[in-house]
C-alpha cells in the first residue's frame, strides 16, 4: 500500500560577477554570452540520473539528485526499473502550487500498486551536510536561507554553519509526505509549477527538478479547491511511462546539455540578467532571486 502523502566546508568559487559589456562597452545580453560560451561550459545530462516522464503530449525530462537524497533517488531508480508508475496518472493539480502523481489508488491496499522490490521506509533527506559540496554562491541576500547559489546546477540554500538543502523552485521534483518527517519513498512525487513556495525548503525531500518540458505540466487543467486533487478519475492526466534514460535505447533518448553553474558563462549571464541595462529597462535591479536564475540547457547538436 503506498500512502498519498499531502503533501559547509564548501568550496566558495567566487569568481567575478561584474556588469556584462564588451570591449566596446556594450550590453551584452544573456543570449550573447551564451552563444558565446566554449564547448567547456556545458555538460551533458547523465543518463543514470535521468528521469523521462511520458505523457500523451510528449517528454518531461528530469535530473535526479543523489548527492541530496541518496536513499529517495535510489528507490525512485527501483520504481521506474519495475515500471511502478506505468499507467498510473497526474491525480493532483493545484494553482500556483504543484502538481502531484503516482498512484491515485494508494490509500486503498486492496487496490494499490505493488512497491515491487523497492524499500517502504525511508529516512528523511530535507537536507545535507554542506562538507564536500561544490558550492557557486549568488552574490545577493536571500530570505529564506543565509547563503543561496548553486550545487552542480540545483538551486541550494545554506545555513552557513554546515548544513546546505535544496531550494523549491519553479520546475522542483519533490518526495510527497504525510505528517511525519519520514513518510516519504519517492513514491507520490511533485513539481512545483506555481510562485516558488520557499516555505516548504527544508521541509520535505526534494529529489531533482524539470529540465525540459515544464510546458507540459504547467498546462494542465487545474483541480478543485482546496487542494487540486480531482473529485472525477476522468480528469487526471495519464502516465504512460517513467523510465531511467539509461534503459531507454540511445537512439530514442533526448540529448541534452547544461550549463555548468560553476562556469564563468554562468556568472556573466546571470550577472546580465541581474544588472540588466538593454534598452528596455531604465532602472537595472541590481539584484536577483534564486529562483529567477535559469540554468540553461541546450540540444547536444547546438
Amino acid at each position: 500500500m503506498t500512502p498519498r502523502p499531502l503533501l559547509f566546508a564548501c568550496a566558495l568559487a567566487l569568481l567575478p560577477f561584474a556588469p556584462q559589456a564588451d570591449a566596446a562597452g556594450k550590453y551584452r545580453s544573456p543570449k550573447d554570452i551564451l552563444d558565446a560560451s566554449p564547448a567547456s561550459d556545458w555538460r551533458a545530462l547523465d543518463p543514470t540520473r535521468t528521469l523521462y516522464l511520458e505523457l500523451d503530449t510528449g517528454r518531461v525530462v528530469i535530473e535526479l539528485a543523489p548527492q541530496f537524497a541518496p536513499e529517495h533517488v535510489a528507490n525512485i531508480k527501483t520504481l521506474a526499473h519495475e515500471k511502478f508508475w506505468d499507467g498510473t496518472s497526474i491525480y493532483r493539480a493545484q494553482d500556483n502550487f504543484v502538481v502531484q502523481f503516482g498512484d491515485a489508488e494508494g490509500e486503498d491496499p486492496a487496490k494499490a500498486k505493488s512497491l515491487g522490490s523497492a524499500k517502504t521506509h525511508l529516512p528523511a533527506e530535507f537536507h545535507r551536510a554542506s562538507a564536500g559540496l561544490k558550492f557557486d554562491p549568488l552574490p545577493d541576500s536571500d530570505g529564506w536561507a543565509k547563503q543561496v547559489g548553486f550545487v552542480d546546477g540545483f538551486p541550494v540554500g545554506s545555513d552557513g554553519a554546515g548544513k546546505t538543502w535544496l531550494a523549491h523552485c519553479y520546475g522542483t521534483l519533490g518526495a510527497g509526505r504525510n505528517n511525519a518527517d519520514d513518510s516519504s519513498i519517492g513514491a507520490e512525487l511533485y513539481v512545483t509549477i506555481g510562485q516558488s513556495p520557499r516555505q516548504l525548503d527544508d521541509n520535505i525531500t526534494v529529489v531533482g527538478r524539470v529540465v525540459k518540458g515544464m510546458e507540459l505540466l504547467s498546462v494542465i487543467k487545474r483541480g478543485p479547491d482546496p487542494m487540486g486533487f480531482y473529485a472525477d478519475p476522468a480528469q487526471r492526466t495519464p502516465i504512460k511511462s517513467i523510465r531511467l534514460a539509461s534503459e531507454v535505447p540511445a537512439d530514442q533518448r533526448t540529448p541534452l546539455q547544461v550549463l555548468r553553474t560553476d562556469s564563468q558563462t554562468f556568472r556573466d549571464a546571470t550577472e546580465a540578467r541581474r544588472n540588466r541595462v538593454d534598452d528596455f529597462y531604465k532602472r537595472p535591479a541590481r539584484h536577483i532571486d534564486l529562483c529567477n536564475v535559469p540554468v540553461p540547457v541546450r540540444a547536444m547538436n547546438e
